[in-house]
């Protein structure tokens, strides 16, 4: 074939369906594998044969309709074309060793026409139709065909043969195969010496390697190993041999910005080529290309360039480094992915300097890195919050380093991170806890105290050194008195100088002095197995151990920053000056006894170990300072963020930071959290659950065994890891720990062993810190929630133990076994609507009441018998069958004791006046010490440590009168309301045995009616069942109305009045603690019968109102919150004295306030009448707890329906005028958070109308304000909105003249311009602008001209009054 232009033919082949073959055939009429058969048996006996216009051209007509050709014929194809491409090759090489030009001349074509035909073959192949059923690959034939092309067509031909036809034929299994062919061509022709003319060799290179740079566009290829690395060789030899560097320049660059998925292959591929092929000229062109593109922010290709750049960091560093400055400038660039690129280079630079071996400059080493960390460090104040995360994940992976610790920069990494923890993004926030929790693991300071990071540890050592380090040269100070001051100071001046060079010296030299230099030793602290096992045989306390001894050797990391020995050196100096100075010969001799005792080299050693322990212990205090913005983090709404907190608390719980175990205890109540499913994190990562990561951390923290310990020690240390548990713990955190012991029990986590050992702490008879026998018996009660034969066998040990004598004389302890034995009913949750009760009931002559009584009966004097007693009527009412028989008798007998108290003569009264002061003295020491031993009460009273006041003169007998009388009132107001409880469960039994009596009645009319008429006769029956059910409601609630407490036979009947009395009678009844015990039954009283709340519910009101008792208050505010659950409607009609409470002074009253309005109003118990503003109120209290409950009220309140937006007005008026208003930037704040919950455009466009018609009733400015201020709060999205603005222009347009109004217009402006549809002229808005101007200068205008009206009548009036002062005057001078 003549004529082949290998140009014309690529550019003629761009328009396919235009491409003109001579010899074209119709594959309609002709058999393609024919033509083909007889092609193929040409070119395998010649290669050359392909120069054949026929032959050439069947090949080419193939490929033209390859869309009808079936896939057999097109695997053959190509194994026809590769092995002919591998034959022409060995050709022209055996022609070019023989130096014959005109012979490899000759082979220029084919060669060309077989790239030609491999070119297209790439783009055609992928029009392949689909094999039919019953087509069998054809046998490959042929001579010559290359091993590639063979075995390709092999595994094609047998695949095509399994499948007959399921999948469309693909060439993915050759192309690796293929691309290895042209590596070959690549790799051993010389394409110079065939094609001198440069164009025409860029020609053929380029049609020669085409189906390398086809194959990078399908991402599905490029995942392919084979085919990825076949086609990084072909790159990689057309740059290195072949010349193409330009041309692979720019389809690098066009890659990336077209295709996302080739950012980390073309990485890799320049990396191959850099460092297999010495190639890096063009990486460095391609990374000097990148340098100075500009990114905008909409752009989708800084991804993927920011992808390449870190990719190829990583695999080729000291390249990019070469580069660095150049691509630095992108830290300004508008995109944010090429800033976060860069901030990746930079760390992994970072590393690769770190890690270098031996690098030949350790100051420039310094230098390099100081220079690198202070670009990340600027970083950390970029406007992205994703830059400010990058920059922390970075720094995390650069303190992985092991061979440089970075000391100098790990400080500035902590503090930079401790800062974060306030970012507003929660990415950044996660991404600085997780570097806090990485540097607390990969801390320097482990040299010494097995490296805990106790802070006293730390101090202790670092003051012995720092004493030490005083008493040696304060020894060696005195040995010379210097007499020439001036000389003195100059010298002392240089040789400062001289230390400060020779410091900086050493902190750069510090890495090659390592080698020299031994680690510091300390001897580590006594083994604390022993405090992981809890003593029951003997008494509690702290035991002193041995402050550690420490024995100094060379130091490691801490003598990188350090100084080598000058001061020794500096005295040395000045005693060869005798001249200049006056020696002391007693001062000489005492500094040659410490130089004998402490060398250069030892005292050197002494400053390297001071700044070291400096160094730790700032280190220590700055992770000290994270804990309490840590502790607040985990009520983040973000998932990942409260997760890396968790595992920073369980780490710095590890390492023994003080204030961890507050955010162990934080953590707790994230036992509460309802999300507990595993989720994927945007790094791809999986996410557990809160609630059972938590778990896990608890378990790793308190229940996972240690390494070489023994099992018995084992079990002692989780026992006391849960006793300890309880240790001043509130009651939110016993509740939260309660739930968590719950869960861990059901999942089996607690051993058999543990539990045993808890029951052996509590019944251990020897003297035990009463806080360890407490925590054991909240451990078992939280226990036996999930599994109730914890107590069933042990309960002789509860009644023996707890309400026994050691419970007498704890009545805390008396109360948790009370709340343990409650247990004992099984503890089934009642399931709405269902009348089955699984509670077990317990007879009344069981021993369990007779203890409980007593306990309740025990003469007490401490405020704790309140809660005992409780507790104990709790458990009587959760077990006893008839609960009301054992509170007759229980009543009955404190009332006999309050009345009737034995009179004593004076002289016995004061023998017995001082025991109790005795015995309170007793107690008050005891409670000093914590470990003190249990208190067994055989005989006599615990007074109460704080005296309360008496009624009377007769101080002790009023006072024990008073507080008997307030133990009285309590039990029966606390019967009273757990008696209402009661008669549920009886109503609810009741109902039950009517239901299984109505069941069995109704089956056996089934049977007896056997259908006929049996369904009207079964609905008759359903009839009589509801209306009985009915009737047994109605009579509980008449006991509960009307018996309770005014039936003639009850015996809380008698109790009411008296209590009503003492309620109203505080002149009389002054002792505290009996006031409060009457209030609280009063206000339990109330909830039992409507007919008693509604004669005396105001009493209680002006009890709160009236009362100073902050507890009694907050007692009150709870109250009536369970008064409006019982009887709403009386509640209703007094809300606002409810609302009272949210002004108190008293935290406790306004939380409590607070949550009860809460309750109420989100329960819809009670209705809002405008008092929302009080609410709205607390949104910007002083106290974050306050803030907190009221910002989560609005939020629920804001998914009720339309709740918020119809009382918006309320609010506004409430918090702007009147008697309730609230200073201007209290109203921004307060109503900045409320008009978030406006979310409706609907809603919006009210809004606008009504705060426009509020601008026509108001007067005064302040108000104008406010109402402009909320119009500039709303969105203004819709066109609707701001015509509702515009139309109500008249009842706003004489108040613009108020500069703070015409200001909230603007940005009103500003914001409607932001949200209106691009296609939408602006001519509407500048319309209203040009008028709201227009109104402003009228109103300027307006005001100035009152100004001048108001000056000029006050000039007047002035003028008239000077006109009449000489009336006065005369008279004066008459005397009368």
């Amino acid at each position: 074939m003549t004529g082949f232009e290998l140009q014309e033919e690529l550019h003629a082949l761009q328009d396919i369906e235009s491409y003109e073959i001579p010899n074209d055939h119709d594959f309609s009429t002709e058999d393609p594998e024919m033509l083909l058969e007889a092609a193929v048996e040409v070119v395998a006996e010649s290669s050359g044969s392909i120069t054949d216009a026929e032959i050439f051209d069947v090949y080419r007509s193939i490929l033209k309709h390859a869309g009808t050709v079936p896939g057999p014929i097109m695997s053959k194809l190509l194994d026809s074309v590769s092995s002919g491409l591998q034959a022409e090759l060995e050709a022209t090489l055996r022609d070019i060793d023989t130096g014959n030009q005109q012979a490899y001349m000759e082979h220029k074509t084919p060669l060309e026409m077989y790239a030609f035909l491999l070119s297209w073959f790439v783009t055609a192949a992928e029009s392949v139709k689909t094999p039919e059923e019953g087509d069998a690959p054809p046998p490959a034939k042929g001579r010559g065909r290359g091993r590639g092309g063979r075995a390709a067509a092999a595994k094609a031909g047998g695949r095509a043969g399994a499948k007959k036809g399921e999948a469309t034929w693909t060439w993915q299994d050759q192309m690796a195969p293929t691309l290895l062919l042209i590596g070959k061509v690549l790799q051993k022709l010389q394409s110079q010496r065939i094609w001198t003319a440069s164009a025409e060799k860029d020609t053929f290179i380029k049609c020669l390697t085409r189906p390398a740079y086809y194959v990078t566009e399908s991402e599905q290829y490029m995942k392919v190993a084979d085919i990825r690395m076949a086609m990084y060789k072909v790159v990689c030899l057309s740059v290195k041999h072949h010349g193409q560097a330009l041309a692979v320049q720019i389809t690098i660059i066009q890659s990336l910005q077209f295709y996302e998925h080739l950012a980390e292959p073309m990485a890799d591929c320049l990396a191959i080529l850099s460092n297999e092929f010495d190639y890096a000229q063009l990486a460095d062109e391609v990374l000097r290309e990148i340098a100075g593109k500009t990114f905008t922010g909409q752009d989708r290709g800084p991804r993927t360039f920011a992808r390449f750049l870190t990719k190829y960091t990583e695999s080729c560093p000291r390249s990019v480094f070469k580069q660095l400055s150049l691509l630095l400038d992108q830290l300004d660039s508008e995109a944010y992915p090429m800033r976060q690129a860069i901030v990746e280079m930079v760390g992994t630079l970072i590393i690769d300097i770190a890690n270098e071996e031996t690098p030949p400059d350790a100051k420039k080493q310094q230098k390099q890195i100081n220079g690198l960390f202070s670009c990340l460090f600027e970083r950390v104040l970029d406007v992205s919050p994703y830059i400010r995360a990058k920059v922390f994940a970075v720094l995390a992976r650069i303190i992985d380093v092991k061979k440089f610790r970075f000391p100098k920069q790990r400080l500035l990494i902590t503090s930079s991170a401790v800062a974060a923890l306030d970012d507003k993004s929660a990415t950044v926030r996660k991404a600085a806890a997780a570097l806090l929790g990485h540097l607390i693991l990969t801390h320097p300071y482990y040299h010494t105290h097995g490296g805990s990071l106790q802070r006293e540890l730390f101090a202790e050592n670092y003051k012995e050194v720092t004493d030490k380090l005083a008493k040696i040269e304060s020894a060696m100070g005195k040995a010379v008195n210097n007499e020439d001051n001036e000389h003195a100071a100059a010298e002392t001046e240089a040789e400062e100088e001289e230390e400060e060079e020779e410091e900086e010296e050493d902190a750069e030299d510090g890495d090659s002095r390592k080698k020299k230099q031994k680690k510091w030793a300390f001897a580590s602290k006594k083994s604390q197995d022993d405090d992981d096992s809890m003593d029951v045989d003997e008494e509690g306390g702290d035991t002193e151990e041995d402050e550690p001894e420490m024995s100094v050797d060379e130091g490691e990391d801490g003598e990188a920053e350090g100084t080598s020995p000058k001061k020794a050196k500096k005295k040395k100096g000045s005693k060869l000056k005798p001249r200049k100075s006056q020696i002391d010969v007693m001062a000489v001799a005492e500094e040659q006894k410490v130089l004998a005792t402490y060398d250069d080299q030892e005292i050197t050693k002494q400053r390297l170990q001071k700044k070291y322990l400096s160094e730790a212990l700032t280190f220590i205090d700055e992770i000290e300072s994270a804990m309490e913005p840590m502790g607040r983090l985990l009520g983040s709404t973000s998932k990942p963020e409260v997760l890396e907190i968790m595992e920073f608390f369980r780490i710095a719980h590890e390492y023994h930071f003080e204030s961890a175990k507050e955010g162990i205890k934080k953590m707790l109540h994230l036992i509460w959290t309802k999300d507990n499913s595993s989720s994927t994190s945007e790094e791809g990562k999986e996410l557990k659950g809160i609630r059972q990561r938590l778990l896990e951390c608890y378990r790793s923290l308190y229940f996972a065994p240690v390494a070489d310990l023994e099992p018995k020690a084992q079990v002692n240390r989780i026992a006391k890891n849960l006793v300890e548990q309880t240790y001043d713990a509130t009651l939110a955190e016993l509740t939260s720990l309660e739930e968590m012991m719950r869960i861990m029990m059901e999942e089996n986590h607690v051993h058999g062993d543990v539990i045993a050992k808890l029951w052996q702490i509590y019944s251990k008879e020897k003297h035990l810190p009463k806080p360890q026998r407490r925590g054991a018996i909240i451990i078992l009660g939280m226990l036996a929630l999930s599994k109730r034969g914890i107590l069933t066998d042990k309960v002789d040990v509860l009644l023996k133990v707890g309400l026994g004598p050691l419970g007498k004389a704890d009545p805390t302890l008396a109360r948790y076994t009370c709340i343990a034995l409650q247990r004992l009913n099984g503890s089934a949750k009642k399931v709405k609507g269902s009348l089955i009760d699984k509670t077990q009931r317990i007879d009344m002559d069981s021993p369990i009441f007779r203890k409980l009584q007593n306990a309740i009966l025990h003469p007490s004097r401490t405020k704790d018998w309140f809660s005992m007693a409780e507790q104990a009527i709790n458990a009587v009412y959760a077990l006893a069958e008839h609960p009301d028989a054992f509170c007759d008798e229980v009543i009955k007998k404190l009332t006999v004791r309050a009345f009737n108290s034995p009179r004593k003569d004076p002289g016995e009264q004061g023998a017995a006046g001082k025991a109790p002061e005795a015995s309170q003295e007793g107690t008050q020491e005891g409670t000093q010490d914590e470990h003190v031993g249990d208190v067994t009460m055989d005989a006599g009273d615990v007074t109460m440590q704080d005296a309360t006041q008496a009624t009377q003169e007769d101080g002790e007998r009023d006072l024990g009168e008073a507080f008997e009388l307030a133990q009285l009132l309590f039990v029966v107001g606390h019967v009273a309301i757990k008696h209402i409880v009661f008669l549920e469960l009886v109503e609810r039994e009741w109902k039950r045995q009517k239901d299984e009596k109505h069941a069995g009645e109704f089956m056996l009319l089934k049977q007896a009616t056997a259908g006929k008429g049996a369904s009207k006769e079964g609905e008759e029956l359903d009839q009589v069942a509801g209306n009985a059910e009915d009737e047994i409601g109605e009579n509980i609630a008449g006991v509960r109305e009307l018996e309770l407490l005014y039936g003639p036979e009850s015996l809380l009947a008698m109790y009411g009045p008296m209590i009503v009395h003492i309620c109203g009678s505080p002149h009389k009844f002054k002792n505290r603690v009996l006031r409060a015990a009457a209030t609280l039954s009063f206000s339990k009283l109330l909830c039992v019968s409507s007919q008693f709340c509604d004669q005396h519910h105001r009493l209680l009101f002006k009890i709160f109102e009236t009362t100073k008792d902050a507890n009694i208050r907050s007692n009150i505010v709870i109250a009536l919150g369970d008064v409006a659950v019982s009887f709403n409607s009386i509640i209703d009609e007094n809300s606002n004295e409810l609302y009272r409470g949210l002004s108190d002074k008293n935290f406790v009253v306004k939380k409590n306030t607070l949550m009860v309005l809460t309750h109420l109003i989100l329960n819809g118990m009670i209705k809002v009448k405008g008092q929302l503003g009080e609410m709205a109120k607390c949104i910007e209290d002083p106290e974050p707890r306050i803030s907190d409950l009221a910002k989560l009220f609005f939020k629920e309140l804001s998914t009720k329906e339309n709740a918020i937006y119809n009382n918006l007005p309320d609010v506004i008026s409430h918090l702007s005028a009147g008697d309730h208003a609230v200073d201007e930037e209290m109203f921004k704040n307060t109503l900045r958070h409320i008009f978030t919950y406006i979310e409706k455009e609907k809603q919006a466009e009210n809004v606008v109308e009504k705060l426009c018609q509020r601008f026509r009733l108001s007067e005064d400015p302040r108000q104008w304000r406010d109402i402009a201020f909320c119009l500039s709060l709303l969105p203004f999205k819709s066109e609707r909105s701001v015509k509702k603005l515009i139309e109500g222009l008249q009842f706003y347009r004489d108040k613009l003249h108020e500069p703070v109004v015409f200001e909230r217009f603007t940005e009103i402006l500003t914001k409607a311009r932001t949200n209106k549809s691009k296609d939408k002229p602006d001519t509407e808005l500048n319309e209203f602008e040009q008028i709201l101007e227009e109104h402003r200068a009228q109103g300027q205008e307006d005001q100035a001209l009152e100004k001048r009206v108001e000056g000029k009548k006050a000039a007047a009036k002035k003028k008239a009054a000077k006109r009449c002062e000489f009336t006065p005057l005369n008279d004066a001078l008459y005397t009368y």
